[in-house]
C-alpha cells in the first residue's frame, strides 16, 4: 500500500469512534483503528493483510464471502444484521454478537470496503433478560399489573394473563384505569388507607383486600406493591403483585366463627384426648362455672369432675361405644364437682371427633340446676335460663355470630348488677334501725351503681341500635369546650375510686366548637369512665387539650392494667373485650359506638397501651364541623 493509502486510512480511522476494518476487494485487512482491537483482542501489527477470515466464525466463512462479493459489485452502503443475527470471533475465541455497517469506497481505481463494527454483545443480553421477563410476567400465576406513577391517577398500563383471569375484565377494560375499579362501592376498607399512604410516600407496602370481579363476585386477594425508580431516582412505576387468598380468608373466618360460638356458648365445653382423657381445651363458660383455671384443668380428666361416675364404667359405657363407631354420640346426665367442692347435676353431650387426624373427644355439659329445682324460688330464673339457651341454640345453628354474642353478653351483664341490686334490697329491710343508716346507705349506693351501670348498658344498646338503623340526627351548635369537659369530669368524680384523681386540662376555657356537644359528651363520657373503671385506687387520671391544624386534640391517660398487645388491634371491634378484663363487667360496644361517632363527625380516635403501665386514648375530632 503506498503511503497516500495509508494516510487516508488513517484519517478514515481517526475520524470513526466506532470498530473500523478496513479490507480490500479481497477480504484481506488492510487497518483497523484502536477500538476494533480492543473489540477483537488482535494487535494491529498482528491482523494486517489477514483475511478477513480471522474476525468470523467457522461456519460464517462460505456465507460471508459470498455476501461481501454481491456487496462490492452493488457498491452501495449497506448495514448487516437488519433480519440475521451476524457474529464476530475474537482472538480468545469468543464469539460475540455484532451490528456492521459495510461503506465502499475507491482510492486510486482500488476498490475497499470500511466496516463499521458495533459489539451489541450488552443489547442481546439486555434483549434476551427482557423477553425472559415478559415471558415470565405473562405466565406467572399471580395476577401482575403494572402503573403509570407520572401519570394523573396512577393509571394501569400492563397487566399479565393471569390478572385477566383473575378479575374477568379483559386486556382493553383495565388499561388506562386506576386499580380502585376492583374495589367498586366497597371503599371504606382501612387496607386502602395503608395503600395510599405506601403510593403516596413511594414505598413498598403488603395489604389484603376485597374485590370484586367483573360479573360482581367478591374475592380477597393479597396485593404486593412496590415502586420502580429511574436513575435519578424519580418513581416512575408501581409494580403490584395479586395473590387470590379467598379461601383462605373464608377459612380464617369459619375458624374464626367456630371458636366464637366455642368460647362464647352458655354451655360448658370440654375437648379432652380419647385415650389418655386428658383436657386438651375448655370454653370461658366451662371455666367459669367449674373453678379451675385452664392450666389446672390441662392437668385432669372428666372423671376428676363426675362424682357418679366410675372410672371402668365411664370407659366401658361411653368411651368404647364412641370409639369403636357403635355409636355416633352419647347423651347422660351426672353430676359435677367444682372445684370449691359444691355440686351441680347436668346434661352430657358426648362426641368423637378428630384434632389434626387425632382422635379426641368432645363434651357439651348443659347446667341443669335449675331444671331440677323448678319447684323453688328460682323457677322464673330457670325459664329465663331456658329460653335463652333455646334463642342461643337457634342462633348457633343459623351461624349467627353477632346475636350469639349479644345474647351471651346479655346473659352475663344483666344478671350479676341485678342479682346485686335483688341481694342489697333484701338486706335494706332487715336494716330498720337508725344505728345501722350507714349500712342502708351502702347498699342503697350499690343499688344506685348497678342501676346505673344498666342505664349505661341499655343507652349503649340503644345508641348502637340507632347507628346500625342510620338513624342518628347530629345536631350542631356552637359551645365552650370547657362545659363538656366539666360536665364529663362531675359525672366521673362521682364513680372514682378510693384515692383516685382526675387532673383537668389547663387553659381551656376559650375554646370554643362547632359539632355536636352531646354526642361528643357521650364519646369523652365512655373514654373517661373506663379510665376510671380500669385503673386502681390512688391513681392519676389526666386529660390534656390541644388544638392543632383545624382538629381539637382531647387525650385521655391513665395509669390502670393496660391493654395486652395482642389484643389492641381488636380493641374496637365490636364485643370484643381484652383477656384481662374478661372477669370485669362491661358489653364490649362502648369504644366501638365512640369509634364510630367519632369517625361520623370527621374525626378519628387511636389508643396506645401497655399491660400494667396505663392506656392512653386520642380523640382527634375537627373543631368546626363542615357543614
Amino acid at each position: 500500500m503506498i503511503g497516500q493509502d495509508q494516510e487516508i486510512f488513517n484519517i478514515l480511522l481517526e475520524t470513526v469512534s466506532e470498530a473500523v476494518v478496513i479490507v480490500d476487494e479481497n477480504q484481506n485487512i488492510m487497518e483497523i483503528n484502536g477500538v476494533a482491537e480492543t473489540v477483537f483482542g488482535y494487535n494491529k501489527l498482528d491482523i494486517k493483510n489477514k483475511h478477513l477470515d480471522i474476525l468470523i466464525p467457522q461456519n460464517y466463512h462460505g456465507k460471508h464471502a459470498e455476501y461481501v462479493k454481491e456487496f462490492i459489485e452493488v457498491n452501495t452502503q449497506r448495514r448487516m444484521a437488519k433480519t440475521t443475527d451476524v457474529y464476530g470471533l475474537t482472538k480468545s475465541g469468543d464469539i460475540i454478537p455484532i451490528e456492521v455497517e459495510l461503506n465502499p469506497f475507491k482510492i486510486y481505481d482500488k476498490t475497499y470496503v470500511m466496516a463499521l463494527i458495533r459489539d451489541v454483545s450488552e443489547q442481546k443480553k439486555s434483549e434476551y433478560d427482557f423477553m425472559l421477563r415478559s415471558k415470565a410476567l405473562e405466565s406467572a400465576s399471580n395476577g401482575i399489573l403494572i402503573t403509570d406513577a407520572q401519570k394523573p391517577d396512577n393509571p394501569i398500563i400492563y397487566c399479565n394473563n393471569a390478572f385477566i383471569e383473575l378479575t374477568g375484565y379483559s386486556r382493553e377494560e383495565v388499561i388506562g384505569k386506576n386499580c380502585r375499579f376492583l374495589q367498586g362501592e366497597d371503599r371504606k376498607q382501612e387496607e386502602l388507607d395503608k395503600l395510599r399512604k405506601a403510593i403516596k410516600l413511594g414505598e413498598s407496602c403488603l395489604v389484603t383486600l376485597r374485590n370484586y370481579r367483573k360479573d360482581g363476585t367478591l374475592f380477597w386477594n393479597d396485593l404486593y406493591i412496590t415502586p420502580i425508580t429511574n436513575r435519578r431516582g424519580v418513581i416512575t412505576n408501581f409494580i403490584g403483585i395479586q395473590n387470590d387468598v379467598t379461601k383462605r380468608i373464608r377459612a380464617e373466618e369459619e375458624r374464626s366463627h367456630l371458636a366464637t360460638i366455642f368460647n362464647e356458648s352458655l354451655n360448658e365445653i370440654y375437648v379432652f384426648d380419647a385415650y389418655s382423657l386428658k383436657f386438651i381445651s375448655v370454653n370461658r363458660g366451662a371455666i367459669e362455672n367449674i373453678g379451675y383455671s385452664l392450666e389446672e384443668l390441662e392437668t385432669m380428666s372428666p372423671l376428676d369432675l363426675k362424682i357418679t361416675i366410675e372410672e371402668k364404667d365411664f370407659k366401658t359405657n361411653y368411651i368404647q361405644p364412641l370409639l369403636n363407631k357403635e355409636k355416633e354420640k352419647i347423651e347422660f346426665e351426672t353430676e359435677h364437682k367444682r372445684k370449691d367442692g359444691t355440686t351441680y347435676p347436668v346434661n352430657v353431650h358426648l362426641q368423637l371427633s378428630y384434632l389434626n387426624e387425632k382422635p379426641v373427644f368432645t363434651s357439651i355439659i348443659a347446667d341443669i340446676t335449675e331444671q331440677k329445682d323448678y319447684l323453688n324460688r328460682l323457677e322464673n330464673k330457670v325459664k329465663e335460663r331456658t329460653e335463652q339457651l333455646q334463642i342461643a341454640l337457634s342462633k348457633e345453628k343459623e351461624l349467627n355470630e353477632l346475636k350469639t354474642k349479644f345474647l351471651s353478653l346479655v346473659s352475663h351483664e344483666f344478671k350479676t348488677p341485678l342479682s346485686g341490686i335483688s341481694t342489697s334490697v333484701m338486706l335494706l329491710e332487715k336494716y330498720n334501725q337508725e344505728k345501722e343508716q350507714d349500712k342502708r346507705n351502702k347498699h342503697l349506693g350499690i343499688i344506685k351503681d348497678k342501676v346505673h351501670y344498666l342505664n349505661n348498658i341499655l343507652n349503649d344498646f340503644l345508641s348502637l341500635e340507632r347507628l346500625e338503623a342510620g338513624a342518628v340526627n347530629y345536631k350542631f351548635s356552637h359551645f365552650n369546650l370547657s362545659k363538656v369537659i366539666n360536665e364529663v369530669v362531675y359525672n366521673a368524680n362521682m364513680l372514682l375510686k378510693e384515692g383516685q384523681r382526675i387532673n383537668y386540662p389547663d387553659n381551656i376555657d376559650d375554646i370554643a366548637m362547632y359539632q355536636d356537644e352531646r354526642i361528643l359528651e357521650l364519646v369523652l363520657t365512655n373514654i373517661v369512665l373506663n379510665a376510671v373503671k380500669y385503673s386502681n385506687e390512688n391513681s392519676e387520671i389526666d386529660i390534656k387539650i390541644t388544638l392543632e391544624n383545624g382538629f381539637t386534640q382531647i387525650a385521655v391517660k391513665d395509669q390502670g392494667i393496660g391493654i395486652p398487645e395482642k389484643d389492641l388491634e381488636n380493641i374496637f371491634t365490636r364485643y370484643f373485650r381484652a383477656e384481662n378484663v374478661l372477669h370485669m363487667q362491661g358489653t364490649g360496644i362502648g369504644l366501638n359506638i365512640a369509634k364510630t361517632h367519632t369517625e361520623n363527625l370527621g374525626g378519628n380516635i387511636s389508643i396506645t397501651s401497655k399491660e400494667n403501665k396505663g392506656t392512653t386514648v386520642i380523640l382527634q375530632i375537627p373543631t368546626s364541623h363542615a357543614d
